[in-house]
């Protein structure tokens, strides 16, 4: 169990700026703000636990507590990959609770002005309440994610129940 980083979320730039984290699933870029992001670390072993919704991965043990891990590959419904040496877990908060979620790569942490963000495409609402925007940085597409939207309610007393 290595952690890679442990983020400085005091740091953060002005409004004008948001400061992310940058995540690779599949072929797209994805970005999280780095004050929803607590540490970076390599995967681990993760125990499986039944009855729960297909993209909850299971549990871990990081340095005594336990937290439940999200695959976002699943929760996206992307196609299912075997994880290499670059896939990371990345603990976050969402809606107050702490969780890992696993990507295939963490790629930077970056800047990003306000000005070079959009909304999500209308054709996306319907599916995707989790994306905040869309940004542009030096000809690449960054989805940004609402972590706190990414369970629905009821997924979120479930991931209650099991830290409890």
């Amino acid at each position: 169990m290595e952690n890679i980083t442990t983020l400085d979320r005091d740091n953060v730039k002005s409004e004008q700026e948001l400061q992310l984290v940058i995540f690779r699933l599949a072929t797209e870029e994805y970005a999280l703000p780095i004050t929803k992001v607590q540490e970076i670390n390599r995967l681990m072993p993760i125990t499986k636990l039944p009855q729960t919704p297909s993209f909850m991965e299971g549990v871990i043990n990081l340095r005594g507590r336990i937290i439940p891990v999200i695959d976002l590959r699943k929760r996206f419904q992307l196609a299912a990959a075997e994880h290499n040496d670059e896939a990371r877990i990345i603990i976050v908060e969402v809606n107050e609770q702490t969780v890992g979620v696993t990507v295939d790569a963490v790629n930077e942490v970056l800047c990003l002005s306000t000005t070079d963000v959009e909304p999500p495409p209308p054709t996306f609402i319907l599916d995707a309440q989790y994306i905040e925007g869309v940004g542009k940085l030096e000809g690449r597409l960054l989805i940004l994610l609402n972590i706190d939207r990414i369970l629905t309610s009821q997924e979120n007393i479930t991931l209650k129940q099991l830290t409890a």
